[in-house]
């Protein structure tokens, strides 16, 4: 038992990454933080958790998960600086718990990345099939609309864009890269011309009551608000995958933080506004679809302005999806990497300097789920693990500083050990605030993670066969 708590060297992980190439600098990881942390959840979450969770409130949740996030982004900031390797929470769990430990965090968010990019690639589809594909008269069968769980048989829109993302990723990162930085900028326009047009069809009453009574449930009647925030945090999984590439980055020490708390400050701006705007325009209760910015447009009467939008959206989602599938190859490639899962999942493409074989298989993973299961059942199964995650690495900023085998010259949290515990802290409460059902699948999941480990991971582990 005490060698599943066998701590790996950051040597062995700084050494089989070196067959990275370093190509990123602090704009491009912004363009990736803002592609994954501005998709799905500023385009469909805020009409959905103000009318189960929130009401109008629901910017304040939005508000709530973006500053933790925002701290919790500086302990990977700079865990980042220290160790500058694939697999972000995985690896530097792994270094600073123990290998088992490691091992939770990474199949935890193996999961989190899967089900992100099916998320993703679902809200896309409600977007094109309902706005574009309808405006051309062309209508999908019902069968392909929606996966079994919905009556239907796949969401074939779902699988084709994963499949056109997967295509972008496997040509190499300066492809993706491009395209990402380019899209970026085009969504964020779109967003602040709602955000701008919008603000002339405010009604003051939609506001009214700010926090509805009907969702103050304990603890201090901020339930509601605690639950839309938790449900949110999907959103922010963008900083795992900041730091997940953190191997491909010049000058990590550096270029992570700024990546990071640039993309916390754009986001908390654009969500909180692009939420007030939203609740302003149309009365919370009606804005339980998949596409509320498009239906708020509509129902206002502005037809044209809707098709704008529209393309903002599928932009916006469409670069979430490059982020995170970016985010779950090279995670599953590091577990590849170091044996736990099979070693084919760590080989590297020496032409494209890329984990070839990590990014099919998670492609395959990420197009079923988003083929046969309904959106919000994967919104709310994603954010527990995130949240492990995010409790992890705050609280793991304490060993960290006391290894002496770990130089830092680079960045460190602020307020030590104050805030690192304040982070954790927060990460635990927002995992107790998700819905039961979220904590129960995630913890299975986590078991057959275990026996997996157990029965392949420990034995052909590249820690545990050192001589």
């Amino acid at each position: 038992m005490r060698n599943i708590f066998k701590k790996v060297p950051v040597s062995d992980y700084i050494q089989a990454d070196s067959r990275l190439e370093r190509t990123l600098h602090a704009r491009d990881l912004v363009a990736l933080g803002i592609g994954a942390v501005i998709g799905t959840g500023i385009f469909i979450l805020p009409g959905h958790e103000a009318a189960e969770h929130a009401g109008p409130a629901v910017s304040i949740a939005f508000l709530l998960a973006a500053i933790v996030s925002g701290i919790v982004g500086m302990a990977y900031a700079e865990f980042s600086s220290a160790m500058p390797v694939a697999g972000s929470a995985y690896s530097f769990g792994s270094v600073i718990y123990g290998e088992v430990v490691g091992w939770v965090l990474g199949w935890a968010l193996l999961l989190e990345y899967f089900l992100a990019v099916a998320a993703e690639a679902t809200g896309f589809a409600s977007y094109f099939n309902d706005n574009i594909l309808e405006s051309i008269g062309i209508k999908l069968p019902a069968a392909l609309q929606n996966g079994p769980m919905e009556g239907g048989v796949i969401n074939i829109s779902a699988v084709l864009v994963i499949l056109v993302v997967a295509f972008i990723l496997y040509q190499g990162a300066n492809l993706s890269k491009k395209i990402e930085d380019i899209m970026v900028i085009l969504k964020v326009a779109i967003i602040i011309l709602f955000i701008v047009v919008g603000i002339f069809y405010i009604k003051a009453d939609n506001y009214v009551p700010f926090y509805p009574k009907e969702f103050h449930s304990s603890p201090a009647g901020l339930g509601g608000i605690s639950t839309a925030a938790a449900t949110v945090f999907f959103a922010f999984i963008g900083f795992d995958a900041l730091a997940s590439n953190s191997a491909e980055t010049i000058n990590p020490g550096k270029n992570v933080v700024k990546g990071i708390l640039g993309t916390v400050l754009i986001a908390v701006i654009l969500y909180v506004s692009f939420s007030l705007v939203l609740v302003g325009m149309v009365n919370y209760k009606l804005l339980n679809v998949d596409d509320p910015a498009a239906f708020a447009l509509k129902t206002i009467g502005l037809s044209g302005w809707n098709k704008l939008i529209t393309l903002g959206a599928l932009i916006g989602i469409f670069t979430a999806m490059i982020t995170m599938l970016l985010g779950g190859s090279r995670l599953l490639y590091a577990l590849g990497r170091d044996g736990l899962l099979p070693k084919s999942m760590g080989k590297v493409d020496h032409k494209k300097m890329i984990p070839n074989n990590a990014i099919i298989i998670s492609t395959i993973v990420a197009a079923v789920f988003a083929g046969l299961v309904p959106l919000m059942q994967l919104a709310s199964l994603i954010n527990a693990g995130t949240l492990l995650a995010f409790a992890f690495i705050s609280f793991g900023i304490i060993p960290l500083r006391k290894r002496n085998d770990i130089p830092n010259d680079g960045f460190k949290m602020p307020w030590y050990p104050v805030l690192p515990i304040i982070a954790g802290l927060l990460s635990i409460y927002f995992i107790i605030m998700l819905p039961n059902t979220t904590k129960v699948m995630v913890s299975i999941w986590i078991v057959v993670g275990l026996i997996i480990y157990a029965i392949f991971g420990f034995r052909h582990s590249k820690l545990q066969n050192e001589d």
